[in-house]
């Protein structure tokens, strides 16, 4: 018997590279512990190691290192508590567990708990030798301990519940049923915000119906309760990004003193007080002629005209003015235009003061202040910058075409359709900034229809026209005649 003092993993690695079995029990003494060595075919079968107490400690919380598994778990047949000093110890072998411990690396989550669902459906109706192996492969196949591998096999399924996972209010429109039909009207619509868009959707439903197919009651029903804001959400995904483009216009010289700055709003609560503007299709290059929108708005109806012409001359100004005044539904009592030379000349001044029975009160916006004009100035993005773009347009023969377009299909579409919304007023407040308030969004025709000063029959007339009409069919003709003019304007490039 030979008497050593050291750690006890020093003692434990000694008997493994040895071969040979080591049992401790406790001895005598309060500093040290005997351990007996067995080796076989030895000279000296048994050897008694002294082990100090003081590392008792330290070699104890070392072993589990050494003699653990390779992911530094506890066997529970290997070392448990309570047992550490009474069995014996064997030669340590690596488990297959260990060796497939890092299988489950590669699985998501989702195929796990879809295998241990399958798992634990025969775990409970199986036997005592099949509940071994499904345990052993979920130990394998998952990287469970085997008391971990019981537990989740052995664990009850958790109970459903009777509702949707989602809290809040139900979905009461569903996007999948509204979307299709509400997406084309939206399109063919121009894009409209949730406000105007509510306000087109009754005569736009029914003409969908008409030109492209019948809707269920349901949905007809949902599409025309739809708030704004819901109708907004929906078309959420559906959102295009634009971008908004300039005018050149620039100041006329000539007969400022003779047509007076306008000093205040016109009298909005009637039809024909108008704002003219024009818009230059340049594409970007001021040089040489090319085609210019005369754009026309009537403040109280937001009633809009527009003629192109090659140019900015006098004469082909107030050829445009007189046909737009035509075709509106009311007579004009009132036109404030900028300051371009193609407005200041004595063309347009004799046209509205002599040639005609009841002359139209002319005025003036103040030079470089785009804003005195601001109901003509937005007009001039979503009607001739929408619809015609910023591409150069210098040839004299697309003219006729946009003022066929603009006379017809288009002036219908954008005047009988499309609503608008309008500014009641202004509410200033003591420290917030100025709020604005806006009407009831309306389409032009609506508001024709409910002023008092436009005549019984004309607006019979227009119901007539509009009951004739389906923007659906108006749209298509609409691009189909724009990628006309389209070939017609690159035919000089």
């Amino acid at each position: 018997m030979t008497n050593l003092t050291g750690p006890l993993p020093i003692t434990l690695l000694i008997s493994r590279c040895l071969g040979i079995s080591c049992r401790k029990s406790w001895g005598t003494t309060e500093k040290s512990l005997p351990v007996t060595l067995t080796i076989p075919k030895s000279k000296t079968p048994r050897i008694t190691l002294y082990i100090s107490l003081d590392f008792l400690a330290l070699g104890i919380a070392l072993s589990t290192i050494f003699i653990g598994r390779l992911d530094g778990r506890i066997d529970s047949q290997r070392m448990l508590p309570g047992r550490a000093f009474s069995v014996w110890w064997e030669p340590y072998v690596a488990s297959k567990v260990a060796v497939t411990r890092n299988m489950e690396a590669t699985m998501s989550k989702t195929t796990k708990k879809e295998l241990l669902e399958k798992l634990q459906k025969r775990y409970v109706n199986g036997g005592l030798e099949h509940r071994k192996k499904l345990i052993n492969q979920a130990v394998e196949l998952m990287g469970y301990h085997r008391k971990s591998a019981i537990r989740a096999l052995a664990a009850k399924p958790v109970a459903q519940l009777g509702f949707p996972g989602i809290m809040g209010r139900p979905t009461v429109y569903d996007r999948a049923l509204l979307l299709p039909p509400l997406k084309k009207i939206w399109l063919s619509g121009q894009q409209p915000c949730g406000k105007r868009l509510a306000a087109m959707l009754p005569d736009w439903v029914p003409a969908y119906e008409a030109y492209h197919r019948s809707l269920s009651a349901p949905v007809r029903e949902q599409l025309l309760q739809a708030s704004p804001a819901t109708l907004d959400r929906l078309l959420r995904p559906c959102r295009a990004e634009t971008g908004k483009g300039g005018q050149r216009t620039k100041p006329g010289t000539l007969l400022r003193r003779d047509i007076p700055i306008r000093g205040g709003s016109w009298h909005e609560e009637e039809p024909g007080w108008t704002e003219v503007d024009t818009v230059s299709f340049c594409g970007g290059t001021v040089r040489g002629e090319n085609l210019w929108m005369v754009d026309n708005t009537d403040i109280f109806t937001t009633w809009v005209e527009m003629r192109a012409m090659h140019g900015r001359g006098q004469h082909a100004t107030v050829e445009q003015l007189r046909d737009m005044e035509r075709t509106q539904p009311f007579v004009w009592q009132g036109i404030d235009s900028d300051n371009g030379g193609e407005f200041i000349n004595r063309h347009v001044l004799s046209w509205c003061q002599k040639d005609r029975l009841q002359p139209i009160y002319y005025t003036r916006s103040r030079p470089y202040r785009s804003n005195d004009n601001a109901h003509v100035e937005q007009k001039n993005w979503t009607h001739p910058r929408h619809w015609f773009g910023y591409e150069r347009h210098d040839n004299p023969e697309v003219a006729p075409l946009i003022n066929q377009l603009t006379r017809g299909e288009l002036g219908q579409f954008v005047n009988l359709f499309t609503s608008s919304m309008k500014l009641e007023r202004k509410e200033a407040r003591e420290g917030i900034p100025e709020h604005r308030v806006y009407g009831r969004p309306a389409t032009p025709y609506a508001r024709v229809l409910g002023s008092a000063f436009i005549a019984s029959a004309k607006k019979e007339e227009l119901r007539a026209l509009k009951k004739s009409l389906n923007p659906f069919a108006l749209e298509a003709s609409i691009q189909k005649q724009l990628k006309t003019i389209h070939r017609r304007r690159r035919a000089l490039e």
